[in-house]
């Protein structure tokens, strides 16, 4: 991490059931619960719905970007993350769909846009070829 324009540190104690989240410098304090799917109360947070809102925000930012450098108008670009979390044979893990709407702009250049900020975003490098992701133009 030499050449990391930035760290943060996340602290977790207790683990998914009761436990707590924060970030080591302050500024971001949650308590952690199962989802109700998993048996818990849902009244929390879990890691999936933190991994979806941080993916979520990167991507769109790697929309915005490469909008840009294509000189198209993203500006009202959304994009939703949405990650699953499944059983396997070797246990669990996670799936992914990127969904990408941008009123004004026709099917085939949100499509050409969701595909080229798959390449840059950071979150989407980090997880190519280890969770499996589906991207949908909305």
């Amino acid at each position: 991490m030499a050449d990391a324009l930035f760290t943060v540190t996340g602290v977790s104690k207790g683990g998914r059931a009761g436990g707590k989240v924060a970030l080591e410098n302050g500024g971001l304090w949650l308590h952690n619960e199962h989802d109700k799917a998993l048996g818990g109360s849902g009244e929390g947070t879990n890691p999936e719905q933190l991994f979806a809102m941080g993916w979520a925000t990167c991507f769109n930012g790697a929309v915005l970007l490469v909008a840009s450098q294509k000189k198209i108008d993203a500006a009202k670009a959304v994009v939703k993350c949405s990650v699953g979390l499944n059983r396997g044979d070797d246990g669990l893990s996670l799936s992914a769909k990127l969904t990408l709407s941008v009123p004004g702009l026709d099917r085939a250049q949100v499509q050409e846009l969701i595909e080229a900020a798959h390449q840059v975003c950071p979150y989407s490098k980090a997880t190519r070829n280890n969770v499996p992701v589906e991207l949908a133009v909305e």
